[in-house]
């Protein structure tokens, strides 16, 4: 019997898997609507893997879109030929959720590309950062840390919180929506701490980095393994 780790780890590897077919497909093009895009993975996702459950709405950003966190609904826009967008997907593997999250540039702009690699290698620097540091680390610390990594790569941190706790659908409706169940910096919380049955946490960690005078912004989230 997989454990609930081993679940999730499958999870992400098939929407990774999903994410790269995305890329194979050369689905990503100037013209189309995030909203057609949209559903173009929402068919790819359903091709591949059978899929059409997600834990969260499904979010394809792109322009200045790019700089609203999660909880914002923005009107749809036709991604242009000098652009960046991100996803943002839950999907839902055998009752198991993932949540992945990546950005790409279309053209060769110079700061949104450098924004691309640097929520990469941010995410990175970060996971390195938690793995030191977990046994004494609280969402807040966790939180406070991610927006100075930003400032550190020349970005704004764009969100109220860097991540939240993910697993066995639907988690939100286990566990509920308190401050504690996200890397908030409300949350004073260990995040190696059990939880109430004395079970493993798992955190989704994200990096969503803006510059509000550009226009821009670029994401990147995954499972801390």
């Amino acid at each position: 019997m997989k454990t609930p780790k081993q679940n999730l780890i499958e999870a992400e590897t098939k929407a990774e898997q999903l994410f790269e077919a995305i890329q194979q497909r050369q689905l990503i093009l100037a013209g189309k609507t995030e909203k057609e895009l949209n559903k173009q993975i929402f068919d790819l996702a359903f091709e591949i893997f059978g899929i059409k459950q997600y834990w969260h709405k499904r979010i394809v950003r792109s322009g200045k879109n790019t700089l609203l966190p999660y909880a914002e609904n923005p009107a749809d826009l036709t991604l242009q030929e000098d652009d960046i967008l991100f996803f943002d997907f839950g999907p839902v593997f055998e009752q198991w959720e993932a949540d992945f999250g990546r950005t790409y540039v279309i053209g060769n702009n110079a700061q949104k590309i450098k924004l691309a690699n640097d929520v990469a290698l941010a995410w990175a620097e970060g996971k390195r950062y938690y793995d030191s540091n977990k046994a004494t680390l609280t969402g807040a610390d966790f939180y406070q840390y991610t927006k100075e990594l930003a400032v550190k790569y020349g970005w704004h941190y764009g969100n109220e919180h860097c991540g939240h706790l993910i697993g066995n659908f639907p988690h939100e409706t286990i566990i509920g929506e308190e401050t504690i169940n996200y890397i908030h910096p409300d949350n004073n919380v260990l995040m190696s701490e059990k939880d109430k049955n004395g079970n493993e946490r798992f955190w989704i960690y994200e990096i969503h980095f803006i510059d509000e005078k550009l226009g821009i912004g670029g994401f990147f989230e995954q499972l801390l393994r």
